[in-house]
């Protein structure tokens, strides 16, 4: 037996417990006995009692919290051999224990509340262990006894149950599962009490997806919410975070009283976050870093340097971090304070979310609310929620970097079928230099495409660029894949461009920036075609880049597509990245023509003397 060993002392045990019995067998003679159970009863023993939570957590998370209860009491029922169940929950209100759902039907019968002292389900409660009544007659505790009688039962297993709350008034909602027997003085085993105890917490799972999917405040149902967001996660066409938050956290706000809610994404070198979403967005700058070190509350939650533990202003642990007193706590600096007091923000959450535990997103939520304390269970919906919202937001990327593929993927195919018309006409000799120059534009083409797809893990790092040579750059490999589509009639044209112009940033952002400009401006173009132009040039302290093609932008529009959002994605990734770079983008549309402007600050470059 190479997985389940059994200790030798135990089998000695065993045979000698079976010779008393009279049942002589030698050490072998048991020790393959064992080996038969183990592989054959404890199997399917086992096999079968996964098999039955799995279906506890497979319930339909739809239906409501009473019929997901009533449903776990079938189960469990139906399982443990047992003749009915029932389940109480504590009400903090009246201090009693009310009937919440039973199975079968007719144990419905019961009274509709019990007291909370003095009786088995307030004990559950208490003392979150369970309860053994061998026989119910005898049971001080249990009052009713007439009604048991009646249906012919003798003997009970209390066990409790727990489901955490989501919304931040409520409380956890604590109870008892109850399960009848017929048999009259049942001796309960600790394995049966043990069953009975792993499928009630089953409930606390099913329970907290439900609430995740319904996002209901009290009683009221929606059951929208989730559909919409998977829904809208699904979507091949693309998704953009921003449209999930606005779908999705309104109606988280009226529950949670959330005045404010972001995801945060911290860089490759984690020295500053990003703000990839947030909710309401006018109150966000989708895309803009913050210092990991000038801002204390990011520190913490990002590093987590600690002390952990409940101060007087803020609770600090590795799962989250509440500041109950913001405008008293150090860790958030006088500029946020003073938006949180005009917003009248009383509590502030952050969720840090990890990947290998390290903290690579996290949430934050203001709520107008006092909050205090969050339970075990409350942080771990928090932290479901964000890894949801992880996986849009990876999606998201994943549609941008495709998106981004389209143009050196083009560009590099177009240099390789004229190296290939070269050879054919056998005129490599006299084009030599073309074929060179053509080669060294496939091998950085193909090399973006492979830093493209590395994004997902890791930006790089940042650099030195002269941004007039990125946008010569991509302004030749534009020009190409326009060829390359046969958009003939558009007419490339180099403007004035001011060189060197320094700025920093990564490299393959201020590319697919100019790419996505270059781009948009071709297909804005008429079929009649019409002049695509660049000028590069300082304005004060800002290194300037413009694309410009003919064409006009209806003035209610250009609002709209300065904040990311005309057709396609490719202002969308503009904007977004343009904030990372801590730039800032114009646009103007008259005269028959269109200019998108993008600055970013100029880096001045001392030169050492000699």
């Amino acid at each position: 037996m190479d997985h389940f060993q059994i200790d030798q002392e135990l089998l000695e045990s065993i045979m000698a417990d079976l010779k008393e019995k009279g049942c002589a067998l030698s050490f072998e003679e048991v020790t393959r006995v064992v080996d038969l159970i183990t592989e054959e009863v404890i199997y399917r023993y086992v096999d079968r009692l996964i098999s039955q939570a799995e279906t506890i957590l497979e319930i339909n998370p739809t239906l409501t919290e009473k019929e997901i209860l009533e449903a776990v009491a079938k189960n469990v029922v139906e399982y443990l051999g047992a003749e009915a169940a029932s389940i109480r929950i504590y009400d903090p209100g009246s201090e009693e224990m009310v009937s919440f759902g039973s199975y079968p039907d007719h144990a419905e019968g019961r009274e509709e509340t019990v007291p909370f002292e003095d009786t088995i389900a307030g004990e559950v409660v208490k003392t979150h262990r369970a309860y053994f009544v061998p026989n119910i007659l005898k049971e001080e505790k249990y009052k009713n006894k007439e009604k048991v009688q009646k249906y012919g039962i003798h003997s009970m297993l209390a066990v409790p149950i727990s489901i955490p709350r989501f919304s931040l008034k409520d409380v956890d909602t604590e109870g008892s599962l109850q399960i009848y027997y017929r048999e009259i003085d049942k001796t309960f085993t600790p394995l049966e009490a043990k069953i009975a105890e792993m499928l009630s917490r089953r409930v606390s799972y099913v329970i907290a997806r439900k609430r995740i999917m319904d996002l209901q405040k009290m009683n009221v149902t929606k059951d929208k919410i989730v559909e919409q967001i998977f829904l809208k996660l699904g979507r091949r066409e693309g998704i953009k975070m921003k449209d999930v938050f606005n779908l999705v956290v309104p109606e988280l706000v009226d529950i949670m009283r959330i005045q404010r809610c972001s995801l945060f994404s911290v860089s490759e070198g984690r020295d500053h976050v990003v703000l990839e979403a947030g909710y309401p967005e006018i109150h966000h700058g989708i895309g803009e870093a913050f210092s990991v070190k000038e801002e204390p509350y990011i520190d913490a939650v990002v590093n987590q340097p600690g002390p952990f533990g409940e101060f007087d202003n803020e609770k600090i642990f590795p799962s989250y971090i509440l500041i109950h007193n913001p405008q008293e706590s150090p860790l958030l600096p006088r500029d946020l304070k003073r938006f949180l007091e005009v917003q009248q923000i009383h509590s502030v959450l952050y969720i840090p979310l990890k990947v290998s535990d390290v903290v690579n997103y996290f949430l934050a939520f203001d709520a107008q609310a006092h909050h205090r304390r969050f339970t075990d269970e409350e942080i771990e919906i928090f932290i479901f929620f964000g890894k949801e919202l992880m996986k849009g937001l990876r999606l998201e990327k994943m549609d941008d970097i495709l998106h981004d593929f389209k143009n050196p993927a083009i560009a590099a195919a177009g240099f390789a079928k004229r190296i290939q018309k070269i050879l054919e006409d056998g005129e490599f000799s006299s084009k030599k230099e073309k074929v060179v120059q053509a080669l060294d534009i496939i091998l950085k083409e193909t090399s973006r495409i492979q830093e493209l797809a590395l994004t997902l893990h890791g930006e790089g790092r940042e650099e030195m660029v002269d941004l007039t040579e990125k946008l010569k750059n991509r302004f030749l490999i534009n020009e190409e894949a326009a060829n390359e589509l046969k958009r003939e009639n558009v007419c490339f044209i180099e403007g004035g461009l001011e060189s060197p112009l320094w700025i920093r940033c990564y490299p393959l952002h201020i590319e697919r920036v100019l790419d996505n400009l270059l781009n948009n401006a071709s297909n804005a173009m008429s079929k009649q075609g019409g002049h695509l132009s660049i000028r590069s040039y300082r304005k004060d302290s800002w290194a300037v880049a413009e694309v410009t093609n003919k064409g006009e932008i209806r003035e209610d529009d250009r609002d709209r597509y300065l904040l990311g959002e005309g057709r396609g994605r490719g202002l969308h990734i503009t904007t977004r990245l343009v904030k990372q770079m801590q730039g800032k983008m114009e646009m103007e549309s008259g005269e028959g023509q269109t200019t998108f402007r993008v600055m970013f600050p100029l880096v001045v470059v001392v030169k050492e003397s000699a």
